[in-house]
């Protein structure tokens, strides 16, 4: 389904109008501004697994089921080692995010088309800082986005959290009715579909092997997804050709 979009209440396939108003673009970064299929968070998650097989003392398989428990109830697992253990964040976001970005390649299309769009660009992540310019500089990007919010910045409290996105709008100033939202995950588009932001889910091509977890591939067809693109860098450019 290449580029494919889809909006769940009103338009057409090609109605691209929602796009109109939109003068601030936020992102996520990990399987959104890059392929799932380069798996490049496969390295950060077992990265954290082993974080926490070591941290804790647990055998491999009983370490995954706790990191995947924290990360689902708790929006990252690091927030779950916080809360459940107390442990201090540096460490921990400095080991997981230790991993070979040498996968991800150059994307002249999403640059091109992130260049072509009107307005201020941002990076929402529950990753780190650190993590986020290694990636849009593998990318070839960077001068595309004016600022990246990280998940020291959030105060350690990741998306889903509405804190979240709240702490991200003052900061920057973003106005709720002129931006949009592209993730990979449906849960994180909820909040911002409920401040008035336009939200768009990017899902893997129906040919890719997806390595993730069930609930993790839950809700495109929810109320608060607005589009589906498995190809951000053209759905982008169709954006901007079209306002």
């Amino acid at each position: 389904m290449s580029a494919e979009n889809r909006i769940p209440t009103t338009g057409t396939a090609d109605d691209l109008s929602r796009f109109a108003a939109v003068r601030a673009w936020v992102f996520d970064l990990d399987n959104t501004l890059y392929p799932r299929a380069t798996r490049l968070f496969a390295q950060v998650d077992t990265r954290i697994r082993t974080y926490v097989e070591r941290l804790l003392s647990l055998p491999p398989d009983a370490a995954q089921t706790l990191q995947r428990d924290y990360y689902r109830r708790y929006g990252t697992t690091l927030r779950g080692l916080i809360v459940e253990h107390g442990i201090a964040p540096d460490d921990f976001l400095e080991y997981v995010h230790d991993i070979d970005h040498s996968p991800v390649g150059r994307d002249p299309a999403l640059a091109a088309a992130l260049a072509a769009l009107p307005g201020r660009k941002f990076i929402l992540t529950n990753g780190s800082r650190r993590h986020a310019e290694a990636v849009i500089a593998r990318l070839g990007l960077g001068p595309e986005f004016e600022d990246i919010f990280d998940i020291v910045r959030a105060d350690l409290v990741p998306k889903p959290h509405p804190d979240t996105y709240d702490r991200f709008l003052r900061e920057t100033g973003v106005a709720p009715a002129e931006a949009a939202m592209f993730e990979d995950l449906a849960r994180n588009l909820e909040v911002p579909k409920a401040l008035g932001m336009v939200t768009t889910l990017i899902v893997p091509p129906h040919t890719e092997e997806v390595l993730a977890e069930a609930w993790e591939q839950e809700g495109r067809d929810a109320d608060h997804v607005d589009y589906l693109t498995d190809d951000l860098g053209t759905f982008l450019g169709r954006i901007a050709a079209s306002i």
